[in-house]
């Protein structure tokens, strides 16, 4: 949520930093126009009500005073001035929604390092770990899973539809032991406190991190539970004075970013001079609304996948070095596991709806020949932290949180990275050293 004064104060800065975005439609005089509006009809509520304090004190000297038709008179204005009340709160409510609708549809305002471009053409590299292995019998993952008779789509396909795998057997155990051993290195190394979240969120945690009301359709929404319905909120909950995009319902998690960044949503906590981190190992639920015809093979692109997720909670000043540090962390899964990567500053145009900043960590896949997205490390700024009302106290002033979140990494992918990698030429795949103490004394798949 971007924060209206700021908005109010230099509209051409603001338009400007939403230019470089591309595919923004909605403008500054837009804004303003409504949120002239909603002034305009909170300043005339506020008017009434003040109205109506003073003529309730003209009834109380009349009743005190005896003066019965005095007191009609001045009942008759009271009951006028509840109308008017009545009427200028409802439009300054309807204003209010209408203005939030329209600022919960605008992204974070980039960075000013994150270079300019339209798509991931424009995307720098920054450095990388290796060279890309290019062998002329390289398998790709399915290939070799399905060849072990370890991977199964057509049994997925049958239970759940596309994009579903059912792993079996040593397969099966990697990819377990790839979530456990990146969550304690991230616990008992990098220092991330581990949550077990929820995996069924309401619509308000969805707003929080940017999920709702954008990225609907990527959603999996719960249909005919038995949940409480939500309580309607009060329309000034966040400190803009707007009601967020919000309905009653429950999700299903597309990540644990969600959970883990609004465990400070609505919360005022004392000043983190160290940054807050969490982590978790969960599923992932996605519609991959926009993705049809793409990576229709495999398990690149699945409606369900695991990811061991990175969230942190800092100062404002902390979030640059934060946003390295994280980065740094899902580096040295990759390089622990063997992979070739490249670390990438995502361009304007490819950089994500709640991110000011982000880096992709690409893997190379040998059976594909081509770099794959295995982690993106974000830097959101304040943009969660005010469509989440989470701030922290210093002294007498309330600022607002930054948030940062990324992978660390993609189980599902790195289960890819590491059948290409180590495949052998005979088709067996070898297990990565840092995962033989989670394997029973298995060192090869084959």
């Amino acid at each position: 949520m971007h924060d209206i004064k700021a908005i109010r104060d230099d509209p051409t800065a603001f338009d400007a930093a939403m230019a470089r975005r591309g595919n923004v439609t909605i403008r500054s005089a837009q804004l303003l126009e409504v949120d002239a509006e909603t002034r305009k009809a909170e300043g005339l509520a506020q008017q009434a009500a003040a109205d109506l304090k003073r003529v309730s004190e003209l009834v109380h000297r009349a009743v005190k005073d005896g003066d019965l038709v005095l007191v009609e008179r001045h009942k008759a204005v009271a009951a006028a001035k509840n109308q008017e009340i009545d009427l200028w709160g409802r439009q300054a409510i309807s204003a209010k929604i209408a203005r939030s609708d329209l600022l919960a549809d605008l992204p974070n305002i980039l960075d000013s390092s994150v270079p300019d471009g339209a798509d991931e053409s424009a995307n720098v590299e920054l450095h990388r770990r290796g060279t890309p292995a290019q062998p002329n019998a390289a398998r790709q993952h399915f290939e070799l899973g399905e060849a072990l008779g370890l991977m199964d789509f057509e049994a997925a396909a049958r239970l759940s539809g596309s994009r579903f795998v059912v792993l079996r057997g040593a397969i099966a155990r990697l990819e377990r032991v790839l979530g456990q051993w990146m969550l304690d290195q991230h616990t008992t190394q990098n220092g991330y406190l581990e949550i077990a979240p929820p995996y069924l969120v309401n619509a308000k945690a969805l707003t929080g991190t940017g999920q709702l009301p954008k990225f609907k359709e990527d959603l999996f929404g719960i249909v005919g539970a038995q949940f409480e319905p939500d309580l309607e909120l009060e329309p000034d909950w966040c400190p803009t004075g707007d009601t967020p995009y919000y309905h009653s319902g429950k999700y299903l998690i597309p990540t644990a970013e969600v959970p883990l960044t609004n465990l400070v949503a609505d919360q005022i906590i004392p000043e983190p001079t160290e940054p807050l981190r969490f982590t978790a190992l969960t599923p992932s639920f996605r519609s991959e609304a926009g993705s049809a015809g793409r990576d229709t093979r495999g398990m690149l692109r699945q409606h369900q996948f695991h990811k061991v997720e990175l969230v942190s909670i800092t100062r404002p000043e902390d979030s640059v070095a934060e946003h390295e540090r994280m980065t740094e962390c899902a580096e040295r899964i990759l390089t622990a596991l063997g992979l070739t990567w490249r670390r990438m500053l995502l361009c304007a145009g490819d950089t994500g709806f709640a991110a000011a900043k982000t880096y992709d960590l690409e893997v190379w896949l040998p059976g594909q020949q081509a770099w794959r997205e295995i982690s993106s490390c974000s830097n959101c700024h304040a943009f969660q932290g005010r469509r989440m009302n989470a701030r922290f106290k210093r002294g007498k002033e309330s600022v607002f949180v930054h948030t940062l979140n990324g992978s660390g990494v993609a189980v599902g992918r790195a289960l890819i990275a590491v059948m290409e990698t180590h495949q052998q030429p005979d088709g067996s795949i070898s297990i990565p050293e840092p995962l033989l103490p989670y394997m029973g004394g298995l060192t090869q798949i084959g």
